[in-house]
């Protein structure tokens, strides 16, 4: 995994299944009683085992969401489970993560994953 750290963001190149919480630092709040726990946001590419394509997406539970794709839930991508973690970003802010996943989906975005996860 590589981390680099921003003002709002830190970027996580994920291969495998491990979950990567949060540093402490970065919780709203720390220290103070009764804060809310700082919520991350996740721009995620998930790949299909059955036809090898691609699905970019964006939540704030990376294991939750997976187990949905793979369980069915999401018409859009029902039909080439299951489907596999390759690559995904954590980001303190949804408008942050939202533009990312908007970036990624775009034809230079593409070129990006392609160059970051060759089939």
């Amino acid at each position: 995994m590589i981390f680099t750290t921003g003002s709002n963001k830190m970027r996580i190149i994920r291969r495998g299944s491990s979950v990567v919480p949060a540093p402490a630092c970065r919780q709203a709040g720390a220290g103070r009683q009764g804060a809310q726990p700082y919520k991350m946001h996740y721009v995620y590419i998930v790949q299909s085992d059955k036809d090898g394509g691609y699905y970019t997406g964006l939540t704030s539970d990376l294991d939750r969401r997976v187990r949905e794709h793979n369980k069915s839930d999401t018409k859009s991508t029902r039909s080439r489970k299951p489907w596999r973690i390759v690559y995904s970003e954590a980001y303190a802010t949804l408008k942050e993560a939202r533009a990312r996943e908007k970036y990624l989906k775009s034809g230079v975005g593409r070129e990006l994953r392609k160059k970051l996860l060759p089939r």
